[in-house]
Order: structure tokens, then C-alpha cells, then sequence
């Protein structure tokens, strides 16, 4: 996930394990976030109840430790090389912000309140809506950088489009769900979401910034030896995140385990949808396919961190809400996988 700018055959590093088998851990941590909540359940409940004005402490802190690594690799100076990939820019912004949570919230309407509403929880309905438009309304930060390597994308435009969504989610994250939540008929806690926002993009964007500049003072060398040494932490912070959720959510999966195909569905529609929408366009307008693959990716990958937490905040562990964002981290590796390999392979017929 290196913020370096480098050769397209050089972007082409392998994944690591834990981003290549990313589905099989959480399907362990389902397993084991089960058990533990069948087994202990009254220490999980004591774990629910450790909030400061209606945010969860332990899951507060999991969350930047799972998200700090990934913010130190933004480098808001690559916003400069904006103006060098303005037309792939301006598909992925279209696709991020005009397109991506508007689709999902038709898409939650329809497969939630309508296809599936006779096989779902009737009093959870609202609450898996509000999680896929929270799964949806923030792009990706860092897993982008992985699929734009396996894609030889250009790295510059990479970079450059990472910091500024993250620059534009800051301002923009709280309305668009507030909006769509609204449009959902769904109650929207405005202070929680503000608090949301806060605590889980803006003070680890500042952070990390201020943590990135003290690292690279003893030179690049010396930040990529730091990043390494601090990458596991997301690693281990983001499955104990999910150990947790799940220990909360057992008892309503033990009843209705297909409930996570179904959330799957609208997800996938929504990832093909965006990515081949973001891909043609930038076929359209003549963008190089070392752009038009990073944006695609870009535009249909989610920064389900920031969503698993906010799900958590405003509607908490045992909400439906959490259960969705976390079926999006569940299918994100394979489904990106698969837009990896349609692009890679359709590359004689973006350049005829």
C-alpha cells in the first residue's frame, strides 16, 4: 500500500496474506465471535456498556489503531498532480460522490424493503438500509493502492485521487448519509454522525498527517521500515473489531444465517454497477488504461473501516446496520478480484 511513486511493472507486487485471504478471516472471526458471545455473553455485554456519549471506548480505540496506518500512507501533497489526470479524477468523483451512494440506497430500497423483506428481521429493515448507504458513502483508503498495483495503474493518480477524496470526505460524508438516511425515512442522530465524523476522519486525518511528517524527517527509508512494523496492528485491530461485532450479532445470524447472502446481493450489484460505469466513461472520454483501471477500482471499492464504525455509533453492535457494513468487508477481496481480472484482461478492448 505504499504512497511511493513507482513503475507500472513494479505496482504489479503481489498481495500479502492477509489481503489475499481476507474473506477467509472473517469468516473466522463469524465463527469466533459466535462462540465467544454464545459462551461469555455477560462480558460482552459489559464491553457494549463502556461508552462516552453514545460512543463504544473499546471499538473507538480499535478503530483509529485499525485506520492510523492507513491514513499515514495519504499524502495530501499528491492533491498538485490533480490537474495532470483531470478527466479520470473527474470520473472517479462522479462515480465516489454522484453516483455510488445514491445507487446503494435504490439498491437497499429494493433488495431490503422489497425482494428480501419477507425473509428479513421486519425491525431491522431500516437499520440494514442505513448500513449499506454508510458502506457506500465513503470511498476507499487504502485497499486502492493494492488493486491499483495488481492493475499497473498509475501510482501519481492513485495517490492524488486517495487524498482528495479523503480532503472531500471530511465535508462530505455527514451530509450525503444524513441525506439519504433521510430520504430512507430513517431518524438520523445528527449528533452522533457529527461525533462520528469527528473522532473517525477528521482528528486521525490531522494525526496522521503530524505522525507521517515525523516519520519521514529520518528519511523514506526509515517511514516504510515504521509502516511495516506497524501494519499488523490494522491487521489484528480490524478482526478484533470484528470478533466483537459478531459475539453481538450471533444470535441473530444462528437464526437467520442466509441473512448475510442477502446483504451480499445489493453489494455486488453495486460494485459491478460502479466500476464498470467508472471504466467506460474513462474509455469515453480517452483516458489512459493505467488511469481508467486505478479509477474504476476507486470507484467501486468502500472504506468499510470508517463504516463499520459509524454503523457501531449511531446504531450499535447488535444493529443490522453494523451487520451490513461488515458483509461488505466479508466479499471486498474476492469481488475487487474478479474487477481486477475483467480489467487486466479487457485491456486490448479499452485500447482498440
Amino acid at each position: 500500500m505504499s504512497a511511493v511513486i513507482e513503475s507500472p511493472r513494479a505496482s504489479a507486487a503481489p498481495m500479502s496474506v492477509f489481503e489475499r485471504y481476507l474473506t477467509v478471516w472473517v469468516f473466522l472471526c463469524i465463527v469466533v465471535g459466535i462462540a465467544l458471545g454464545q459462551l461469555f455473553p455477560a462480558a460482552f455485554q459489559a464491553v457494549g456498556r463502556l461508552e462516552v456519549a453514545k460512543v463504544n471506548i473499546p471499538v473507538g480505540v480499535l478503530i483509529w489503531v485499525m485506520i492510523i496506518p492507513m491514513l499515514l500512507r495519504v499524502d495530501f501533497a499528491a492533491l498538485a498532480e490533480v490537474k495532470n489526470h483531470w478527466r479520470g479524477i473527474g470520473v472517479t468523483l462522479f462515480i465516489n460522490w454522484a453516483v455510488k451512494p445514491f445507487s446503494m440506497a435504490f439498491l437497499a430500497w429494493l433488495f431490503v424493503r422489497q425482494v428480501f423483506a419477507g425473509h428479513l428481521p421486519a425491525d431491522q429493515l431500516d437499520s440494514y438500509v442505513a448500513g449499506l448507504i454508510l458502506l457506500a458513502a465513503a470511498p476507499c483508503t487504502a485497499m486502492v493502492f493494492v488493486w491499483s498495483r495488481l492493475t499497473g495503474g498509475d501510482p501519481a493518480f492513485t495517490l492524488s485521487q486517495v487524498a482528495l477524496n479523503d480532503a472531500i470526505m471530511v465535508f462530505a460524508f455527514a451530509p450525503i448519509v444524513g441525506l439519504l438516511l433521510g430520504l430512507s425515512a430513517i431518524t438520523v442522530p445528527w449528533d452522533t454522525l457529527i461525533t462520528s465524523v469527528g473522532l473517525y476522519i477528521v482528528l486521525p486525518v490531522i494525526f496522521a498527517q503530524v505522525l507521517r511528517k515525523q516519520l519521514l524527517k529520518a528519511g523514506r527509508a526509515a517511514f516504510e521500515r515504521a509502516m511495516h512494523r506497524i501494519g499488523p496492528w490494522s491487521i489484528a485491530a480490524l478482526l478484533l473489531t470484528l470478533v466483537l461485532l459478531f459475539a453481538f450479532q450471533g444470535e441473530a445470524i444462528i437464526k437467520q444465517p442466509l441473512v448475510i447472502a442477502m446483504l451480499a446481493v445489493p453489494i455486488l450489484i453495486q460494485v459491478v454497477l460502479n466500476s464498470g460505469l467508472a471504466y467506460w466513461l474513462n474509455r469515453k472520454l480517452g483516458e489512459k488504461h493505467n488511469i481508467a483501471c486505478p479509477s474504476a477500482l476507486i470507484g467501486a471499492s468502500n472504506f468499510f473501516e470508517l463504516a463499520v464504525a459509524a454503523a457501531i455509533s449511531l446504531f450499535g453492535f447488535h444493529s443490522g446496520a453494523a451487520l451490513a457494513t461488515v458483509v461488505g468487508v466479508l466479499i471486498e477481496v474476492p469481488i475487487m478480484l474478479a474487477v481486477v481480472k475483467v480489467v487486466n484482461s479487457s485491456r486490448g478492448w479499452y485500447e482498440s
